[in-house]
């Protein structure tokens, strides 16, 4: 998952000659005249997501959380059904070998978020008899889990009050209070200084404000194609109020996929999923025809923990 600059953004010639209803939010505001626009809005136009479900519980929420990293809702969807049908609590996973997480991980991407997620299912059967912990503090004590995922399992499975960065809302943030295109290329400490600042102070309102902003990002706040017309705050969107300026920061960063080792990694997992035994060297070979590069994409597998080596050139997925 650079600071934003302390200087006021840009806007038109004076905030007081401005129809009250068109008053910017500004950095220094509580939020307060964004909250009951964006949850109503939610409360409207929320998409029905199987782990926003109340049958979900913690470890549905995540299980989503690790799978959402970096990857759209519509890839995620049947995996998750499918992990969730095979895993249906921590317990469950955690009975398992990590490679076994690795198999049902499929072409989700990134892959090490598999075993961290097997590591967490451990570790929560181990130290919380098998029930994901309500504190921030032992979510955030868990492997594999982060600032983001442990404010998010706390905020989404637990109602609790605790500020819920993702690139979703942080384009929203950026947009609409700091009057900018996109938000830094990193999360920065100023960054969560405003999320902070903007949370709602009842409990039950601020886990509401933390999922309606990340959906409103997600289908409204898009980063190539923003629907302001569609926005329930766009009156007050210093971003849109300024005449929507174009990004000025850093170049944002563009990930490409044919040809980098992430693709030659996924080629030679993807074998190894299919296969019920140890596969050879040859079947691996066969996936890649530059040497070089596939030597070096199945070295940084093993060194990943993702892939197994075994005598006599073979390879598997982990088994411990």
């Amino acid at each position: 998952m650079t600071s934003i600059p302390a200087t006021t953004p840009t806007v038109p010639p004076s905030a007081a000659s401005l129809p009250s209803a068109a008053v910017p939010a500004s950095e220094g505001s509580d939020g307060s005249q964004l909250h009951a626009p964006v949850t109503d809005w939610f409360d409207a136009h929320a998409r029905d997501l199987p782990w926003r479900r109340p049958e979900a519980g913690a470890w549905g929420v995540m299980v989503s959380e690790f799978m959402l990293q970096q990857t759209p809702v519509s890839r995620v969807l049947p995996v998750y059904e499918q992990w969730l049908a095979r895993w249906p609590r921590p317990a469950d996973l955690a009975a398992e070998a990590p490679g076994e997480a690795v198999r049902a991980w499929g072409r989700l991407g990134y892959p090490r978020r598999a075993l961290r997620l097997h590591a967490a299912a451990l570790a929560i059967q181990e130290r919380h008899g098998g029930d994901v912990p309500r504190e921030h503090g032992q979510l955030l004590a868990l492997p594999g889990v982060g600032e983001y995922t442990a404010a998010a399992v706390a905020s989404f499975a637990y109602g609790q009050r605790h500020a819920v960065l993702d690139t979703n809302v942080r384009r929203v943030f950026a947009r609409a209070v700091t009057g900018r295109q996109f938000p830094p290329n990193a999360t920065t400490a100023a960054e969560r200084k405003l999320a902070r600042a903007l949370l709602p102070g009842d409990e039950r309102i601020a886990a509401k404000w933390a999922a309606a902003t990340m959906e409103l990002g997600a289908l409204v706040c898009t980063a190539r194609s923003p629907e302001c017309g569609r926005c329930p705050i766009a009156a007050r969107c210093a971003w849109k109020l300024a005449g929507s300026p174009p990004h000025e920061g850093p170049a944002r960063r563009t990930q490409t996929y044919a040809g980098t080792d992430r693709q030659v990694r996924g080629k030679l997992l993807a074998v190894l999923r299919e296969a019920l035994a140890p596969v050879p060297q040859a079947a691996l070979d066969a996936v890649w025809d530059e040497p070089v590069q596939r030597a070096r994409a199945l070295d940084g597998l093993v060194s990943d923990g993702l892939v197994e080596p075994l005598p006599g050139g073979r390879y598997r997925l982990p088994r411990t």
